[in-house]
């Protein structure tokens, strides 16, 4: 019976800027030489396109979550035309349905896919593997009580850069999880203080601008 590789200690981060040019080719080298089906879509989905860029895959993949912000945004209002009449919520309720759901399918998605990838690119924690930033930028957004306009999903976005890097307690300690389950969850839980951020920002701003006329 074939034994299964043990992956090596070393510890990456999508959250590096710059990873080094060396350790990148060989994650390339790597997955190119990937020949299991199961084992190539847990690569995709990990790095969702982007994750092999070679500067700052972790920026890129909160990017996507932006981007999906604004699509949740389109279909929950949608749905909120459809429904309107039937099921009396606002239309921000729509979209954090829809970014839960998204949210669903993405975290046992992603549980899955990054501890493969683990596995498949011989590192701890690889920096091509892009979804938990994805899944952590959709929950900075999932509660924001008002539209998000790209002003205030700049803010998001930048909020939960600063969380995933800075990684206050007990973000770093969810690190040390099984696989794929430490690699998702410290990023969900950097979105919650990020979201935790934006709601506080939201309320200061409808607060000057109810007390001073702030635009």
């Amino acid at each position: 019976m074939r034994k299964r590789a043990k992956i090596k200690r070393i510890k990456e981060t999508s959250d590096e800027f710059a990873p080094s040019a060396v350790a990148h080719a060989e994650k390339v080298e790597r997955a190119l030489a990937v020949r299991a089906v199961v084992d190539r879509a847990a690569l995709a989905i990990a790095s969702c396109g982007v994750g092999f860029i070679p500067l700052a895959p972790g920026t890129w993949g909160a990017g996507i979550g932006v981007a999906i912000l604004f699509g949740a945004q389109r279909v929950g209002a949608s749905v909120h035309v459809w429904a309107g009449k039937k099921i009396v919520l606002p239309i921000e309720a729509f979209r954090s349905l829809v970014l839960l759901a998204a949210l669903a399918l993405l975290v046992p998605l992603g549980v899955w896919a990054a501890t493969r990838a683990e596995r498949v690119l011989g590192r701890k924690d690889p920096s091509p593997v892009i979804i938990d930033e994805i899944a952590g930028q959709l929950v900075t957004f999932l509660l924001v009580p008002v539209a998000a306009d790209w002003s205030l999903a700049l803010i998001g976005f930048l909020l939960f850069r600063v969380f995933d890097t800075w990684k206050p307690y007990p973000i770093r300690r969810l690190e040390s999880l099984e696989s794929g389950l430490g690699i998702m969850m410290d990023d969900i839980v950097a979105g919650v203080y990020a979201g935790a951020a934006l709601w506080a920002f939201v309320l200061a701003r409808a607060w000057l601008a109810s007390s001073f006329g702030a635009p």
